[in-house]
């Protein structure tokens, strides 16, 4: 069911990048669903996007038994759901990331624990 706004909305966004202390970046890891829906993080736009497999997602999903055997040169990238080829030494502005947008990462060969998904 669709929802439609009887007046126009008359103030400002909150979720604009100004109120932010770095770009929002939102981050998910298919076929693991102990993390039921992508993490958000705020990550400057000059942080190398080899980074985020060495630096940052270790943080967030290595507690997990399949984060350790990830091989990153496998790894398949969507954004905004479409398969996406981002270049490790790169910027994540340099790779086109912006405020708010959304990358999800797919692991050949690794599906949660026993396959499960999770």
């Amino acid at each position: 069911m669709s929802v439609v706004a009887l007046k126009p909305y008359s103030f400002p966004a909150k979720d604009v990048r100004e109120n932010f202390p770095a770009p929002l970046l939102f981050i998910g890891w298919d076929d693991h669903l102990m993390f039921g829906s992508p993490v958000a993080l705020p990550l400057p736009p000059d942080t190398p996007f080899g980074a985020l497999g060495t630096a940052v997602l270790p943080g967030i999903y290595g507690y997990h038994p399949d984060f350790a055997r990830i091989d990153w040169d496998k790894v398949e990238w969507l954004k905004s759901g479409q398969p996406w080829t981002p270049d490790p030494a790169k910027s994540l502005a340099e790779n086109g990331l912006k405020h708010k947008d959304v990358i999800r990462f797919r692991t050949p060969g690794l599906s949660g624990i026993n396959g499960s998904c999770n």
